[in-house]
């Protein structure tokens, strides 16, 4: 039998290896680029509602839906990066085509709250979801949560409360439509856990079906109500080749923005995953402040940083606590809920 020639170092590739840990450089890369998308895709969008004066946020969403549904399938049947989840017709119409309406909703939503307050604000409002998706799953589907479930809501609630109430560039209708963006991100959710049993979607396979499903139903209303605005726009706008560059690029990151939250969620596990969302809120708040220089009071960014704490403990307490819907496996939930409660992206 053949020696090492250095005893001592037999073991040196592995312990290489334990010394820089692959999976925790993957999985900050993964986080990285994800707050790179999101963030860059929310000030794009406000970009293009304040400095371009492109206010037709049903036109932008539409926009974004039809470069993920090209991006979805480029991905899938063109680049076979990923497999292709085969659902049944009558199941994309009874399953499917529900949650691409709410997804729709949630989208216009987020668009609409971004013309009319600010980043920093919307996005605070926004990490409101936790505390919207417990209730309605209290409500209608009459679930048993635990007291700690409940007291880690109060201070996402309490710091809500008061972003709002100290709120320099409060406006009611942009407020309204965050607030019902929240409630659409929820229901959204909901139905995952119930419309997608059996098919264990990823985050491009939801796009691959959602995105044809929201463009058509989004489409008939943005040139309904936008479609003038939109022509007069056209001949308005002094550089309509970088407006509408910007604009395309938007839609483009929106898609990018889908495929890194797959690589996220399969590089990082679920506390991990929570943690870097609401970091990822306060990059976003202090990136459009540099960028918009929006007011900011000392008690709002008191409020914003209660939220964002409130749901980094919801989201431990979440974790730690077993799931209590009987006989549904944590993992399966847990995922279903990472992968469709992570896709407002806009």
């Amino acid at each position: 039998m053949r020696g090492c020639i250095f005893p001592a170092g037999c073991h040196l590739g592995f312990d290489m290896e334990e010394s820089f840990n692959w999976g925790a450089c993957r999985a900050i890369l993964a986080i990285l680029q994800w707050w790179g998308f999101n963030v860059t895709v929310i000030i794009m969008n406000k970009w293009i509602f304040q400095n371009l004066d492109f206010k037709f946020p049903l036109t932008v969403s539409c926009v974004h839906f039809i470069c993920s549904t090209v991006g979805a399938y480029i991905v899938i049947r063109v680049l076979q990066i990923k497999p292709l989840i085969e659902v049944d017709p009558e199941d994309r119409w009874k399953r499917i085509f529900p949650m691409s309406f709410v997804f729709c909703i949630n989208i216009v939503l987020g668009n609409v709250s971004l013309r009319y307050i600010p980043v920093s604000f919307m996005q605070t409002i926004k990490s409101f979801t936790p505390a919207t998706t417990v209730i309605l799953q209290w409500l209608i589907w009459r679930k048993y949560f635990e007291w700690h479930i409940w007291t880690s809501l109060i201070p996402i609630v309490g710091g809500i409360l008061l972003t709002s109430v100290t709120e320099l560039s409060f406006n009611i209708f942009g407020f309204c439509a965050a607030m019902f963006g929240c409630l659409a991100t929820s229901t959204k959710t909901i139905l995952a856990e119930s419309l997608l049993h059996g098919y264990k979607f990823d985050s491009i396979n939801t796009v691959y079906y959602m995105a044809p499903f929201a463009t058509m139903i989004l489409a008939l209303p943005a040139v309904v109500l936008e479609g003038n605005g939109v022509i007069n726009w056209f001949y308005t706008h002094p550089s309509i080749h970088s407006g509408l560059i910007i604009i395309l690029s938007s839609g483009i990151l929106a898609f990018c923005l889908n495929f890194s939250i797959f690589y996220v969620i399969h590089s990082t596990n679920a506390v991990t995953f929570n943690v870097a969302g609401n970091l990822k809120v306060a990059v976003a708040v202090l990136i459009s402040w540099l960028i918009f220089r929006n007011p900011i009071s000392a008690m709002n960014a008191v409020g914003c940083i209660v939220t964002l704490s409130g749901c980094t403990f919801y989201g431990y307490v979440r974790h730690k606590l077993p799931q209590q819907q009987p006989g549904t496996p944590r993992s399966k939930m847990e995922m279903l809920s990472l992968i469709n409660d992570k896709q407002d992206k806009a």
